[in-house]
């Protein structure tokens, strides 16, 4: 039997751009998109507008790297996302291409943006707010 491995990952709450921005990480990272919408499970929507709402939405990228996403139907409250909580996309020095693919994607409409580039640590890195509020930031090791 395989063993299996503790996860970590983000879960980012929309009032109603779940699927919106799942599916712009999904042409950013790459992956199989996964949605469960609240019209597809009995009883979790009251209000008929809310039952194409994201009840779970995934995305998985072919290296593993997941990142979830859910809608706030109208039965509920919403509270917009935190701050001071960052997604962050690192890795090593074979990732370097893959991550420069991933910010170019996610800076269409980003706000705050400081340029992925050599930092005085000697990795590179850089940051940006996408255009749906979420805080990135991006580290890849050269060594």
């Amino acid at each position: 039997m395989e063993a299996t491995m503790a996860r970590l990952n983000p879960y980012l709450s929309f009032r109603t751009g779940a699927r919106e921005a799942l599916e712009h990480y999904r042409s950013a990272l790459g992956g199989e998109l996964e949605i469960t919408t609240f019209g597809s499970m009995p009883g979790m929507a009251d209000d008929p507008a809310d039952q194409e709402l994201v009840m779970h939405g995934s995305v998985t990228t072919p290296d593993g790297l997941v990142v979830m996403a859910s809608d706030t139907p109208s039965s509920m409250t919403y509270t917009a996302p935190t701050s001071g909580v960052t997604v962050a996309l690192t890795g090593g020095p074979e990732d370097l291409e893959y991550v420069r693919g991933a910010i170019a994607a996610l800076s269409e409409g980003a706000t705050d943006v400081m340029p992925f580039e050599k930092a005085p640590w000697g990795d590179y890195y850089g940051q940006l707010t996408d255009k749906f509020g979420i805080a990135w930031m991006f580290d890849v090791g050269t060594t």
